[in-house]
């Protein structure tokens, strides 16, 4: 199908730009499960209370490090993919939920490094890996849907 007066074409993502954004969230949100997966399921209790896993911290510099590159990918694909195909209405609500979830991720990350208060850390941490866990359903949904709709637009050609 051709697109025709007033429907515009899709602003797909060239191949390189599709396989930087799978590895820079894929490995913020391995590294992310990874954190969790130490904090939470390898936390030894030692004489004086509580011990890290010696990884953890490791998973929470290279955590850091793809949030850094997620900000700037949000940045490339807002410019090159969202507002692009904003008016097009296709898998709108995943992309919503996608950058909804990015920026409550990127401000409860920012609030998870400057917060003092202890009672207030944990509740951002919280929210944070469990949004950030989450995260990866409308991920694979907006994925998923647009593999399908290229499927369908080739078989057109």
């Amino acid at each position: 199908m051709t697109p025709g007066r007033g429907h515009r074409a899709p602003s797909l993502l060239s191949r390189r730009r599709r396989w930087l954004a799978y590895v820079v969230l894929g490995g913020l949100w391995t590294t992310g499960a990874a954190w969790v997966a130490l904090r939470y399921g390898f936390e030894r209790h030692g004489e004086f209370g509580p011990v890290p896993h010696p990884l953890q911290p490791w998973a929470l510099r290279a955590h850091a490090l793809f949030a850094f590159g997620a900000l700037w990918l949000g940045g490339l694909l807002w410019v090159v993919h969202v507002a692009p195909n904003w008016r097009r209405g296709h898998r709108r609500m995943s992309g919503i939920l996608m950058v909804s979830a990015l920026l409550v991720l990127a401000g409860s990350g920012y609030l998870l490094y400057y917060v003092a208060d202890e009672r207030w850390r944990i509740s951002i941490s919280a929210l944070h890996w469990a949004l950030g866990l989450a995260a990866i359903v409308p991920f694979l949904v907006h994925l998923l849907r647009s593999r399908r709709h290229r499927a369908h637009e080739s078989h057109f050609r």
